[in-house]
């Protein structure tokens, strides 16, 4: 069971981490994998993401264990930053390798979900008129239930 679990406090380039892993994976047949940004969209002037450092490392530690138990890894990336970071900037990079696809999608997916509505990261963003806090919607907390439902049914 090969991981790289990181809390970065500084940019990073998903491309370089992504090839590095792939390099790392020479025998797995499928590489999926998300890279999630600060969106560019000309309200967001600076995103703000703080964690609390005790549960952060190990509670993404623990997430890629239950990937691991769940599919056939044979690795496993998930790069997340803190501190304030301008549109564009990459946020996080999840990537699984696998010998088949279907596993690397649905383990990238499975991880994406819990770090989105389920973590130990509070976000917020600096638009014209202050700063808001962003809550997950709705929607990131029905697809963290489907996977309840997934593990129910096998």
């Amino acid at each position: 069971m090969s991981s790289d679990i990181r809390v970065l406090d500084t940019g990073f380039s998903p491309g370089k981490a992504l090839g590095l892993f792939a390099k790392a994976h020479p025998e797995s047949g499928a590489i999926a994998s998300f890279v999630g940004k600060v969106r560019p969209d000309g309200n967001v002037k600076v995103l703000q993401i703080q964690h609390y450092a005790p549960l952060t490392l190990p509670g993404m530690e623990a997430l890629a264990e239950q990937a691991h138990a769940r599919w056939p890894l044979d690795g496993l990336l998930m790069h997340h930053r803190i501190g304030s970071m301008r549109p564009g900037a990459p946020i996080v990079l999840v990537a699984a390798a696998s010998h088949h696809r279907r596993a690397a999608f649905e383990a990238v997916d499975f991880c994406m979900d819990h770090l989105k509505s389920e973590s130990w990261f509070w976000k917020r963003e600096r638009r014209a008129d202050g700063w808001h806090w962003i809550e997950p919607r709705d929607e990131d907390r029905r697809d963290l239930s489907r996977w309840n439902t997934k593990a129910s049914q096998t």
